[in-house]
């Protein structure tokens, strides 16, 4: 097993982004992460789709991300959610994870506008090609309305550092290809 594969083994814990006042919580938010670790999770997921990713502002999604990379202090892995519908502003986000020191990236599919099959592999490979970051694919079809294809991910997993797929979809049989 590769050092990247052992990395990423166990169960990664999906955070919510607590709010005070109409502001992100930054002491709660850190506290929070401190438990996480404290009762053995494997690593850490901030800004995917439990963290209200899409709800969030630019500067507040970017400080979260920082947030736990600083409480995490490279005791768990942090696998920061950086999907977008727009491919510019998912690049944004995963540049602005590797520099702050992420991990990898759960990358949602695009949602609201349905893109095909060869969009959403147009819009992966540009972030693998702009970002030298492990990168998850989220394929989670009841949140973005479309469900990438096996043959999609298969095209998509010959880039170097599209390593795997957070699969939402259910489907028991899809997790053994």
């Amino acid at each position: 097993m590769s050092a990247t594969e052992q990395k990423f083994r166990g169960s990664f814990t999906a955070l919510i982004t607590p709010f005070r006042d109409g502001k992100v919580d930054e002491q709660a938010f850190q506290s929070f992460v401190e438990w996480q670790i404290g009762q053995g999770t494997h690593g850490l997921v901030p800004c995917g789709t439990t963290g209200e990713s899409p709800t969030l502002s630019h500067d507040e999604h970017k400080r979260v991300v920082e947030l736990c990379i600083e409480a995490a202090a490279g005791r768990v892995p942090v696998m920061a959610g950086t999907g977008s519908n727009s491919t510019a502003e998912a690049i944004d986000f995963t540049v602005h994870a590797k520099q702050a020191g992420a991990d990898a990236a759960l990358v949602v599919t695009p949602y609201y506008n349905k893109p095909t099959q060869q969009g959403l592999y147009l819009h992966f490979k540009a972030l693998a090609e702009a970002v030298d970051l492990p990168i998850f694919i989220y394929n989670i079809p009841g949140r973005s309305v479309i469900d990438m294809k096996i043959d999609t991910m298969t095209r998509l997993a010959e880039l170097p550092n599209i390593i795997g797929v957070k699969d939402a979809t259910a489907d028991l049989a899809r997790t053994s290809l």
